[in-house]
């Protein structure tokens, strides 16, 4: 499937990487992708922030995106994430996503390092000529310490091999600013704020809460893009205690302790992530009980 600024829509999942004594968990990986496939979700996304991409080195990052484009084998598309603070070492990721047969790639915004506006422009615009596969922007300044203004994405939109942005700056505003000064498919990035956001011209979202419930996230998602807006919307309260649990500490913190509450991986962490405190592990349990997820 040739992604396009007119078919990137839907539930996508931020999928964890599990590790299991300091090394990538193979088995437990094939069982997540399966149950994403099984509970509908539209796009699998590998080796962004929740996949914890900053704690791999750049050889595993390479590994886990082969992996998993191998093991789903085209049953639905996969975008990987391929973002870096260097410019020349995001160009490496991106050549080998496209090189393993990815669907496209998700790039973060060059964190630590600050970049001007116009850097900014000319990281993206760069990468765009190194590659031949769709790119979506990836904004998350409360990560990287670096905002894409609207007007800079306006501009990168005029680029054919952009095709998207994951807006997470948690601004509804600065979302309603994008969608009306350009054609790029937007995309939610904050949980709890999909439905709102799609009921401005956001096309889906790429969820941390979709590794726990795929399918209420899908159900969800659709619901909004068929302009049902009723079911999404009780849907999202559904879902909306535990987004809040899964974002109470550090992302993938929470959503990694959910998945070895249910029995699907190990939740083991890299440092400097670590355990979460007790008293969020129970408001966490609460939140899966809630869902049925756990008893």
């Amino acid at each position: 499937m040739k992604l396009t600024r007119k078919n990137l829509e839907g539930s996508m999942v931020a999928l964890v990487t599990p590790f299991k004594n300091g090394k990538v968990d193979e088995i437990a990986l094939k069982r997540l992708i399966d149950r994403q496939i099984k509970g509908g979700t539209d796009i699998i996304l590998p080796c962004g922030t929740t996949g914890e991409s900053a704690t791999m080195s750049h050889d595993e990052h390479k590994y886990v995106m082969s992996f998993v484009v191998d093991y789903i084998a085209g049953r639905v598309p996969v975008i990987c994430g391929a973002g870096s603070n260097a410019t020349l070492e995001a160009a490496g990721l991106c050549r080998h996503a496209e090189h393993i047969g990815a669907d496209g790639l998700l790039v973060v915004t060059p964190y630590y390092n600050r970049p001007t506006q116009e850097g900014l422009y000319r990281h993206y615009e760069f990468l765009a000529g190194k590659v031949d596969i769709p790119i979506v922007l990836y904004n998350v300044p409360s990560r990287t310490g670096v905002s894409l203004t609207p007007e800079t994405v306006s501009r990168l939109s005029k680029i054919p091999g952009i095709i998207g942005i994951k807006e997470a700056s948690g601004n509804v505003d600065q979302t309603s600013q994008i969608l009306s000064l350009c054609d790029l498919s937007v995309l939610s990035g904050d949980d709890s704020l999909t439905v709102p956001l799609m009921s401005v011209g956001a096309r889906g979202v790429i969820s941390v809460v979709a590794n726990v419930d795929p399918t209420r996230m899908k159900e969800m998602v659709h619901a909004a893009l068929k302009g049902d807006f009723k079911r999404a919307k009780k849907i999202h309260f559904e879902l909306l205690p535990l987004a809040k649990a899964l974002f109470s500490e550090t992302n993938p913190i929470p959503v990694k302790t959910a998945l070895s509450l249910m029995g699907l991986s190990s939740g083991e962490l890299r440092l400097p992530l670590c355990d979460m405190k007790p008293e969020n592990v129970k408001v966490l349990r609460q939140a899966l009980k809630g869902l049925h997820w756990l008893r």
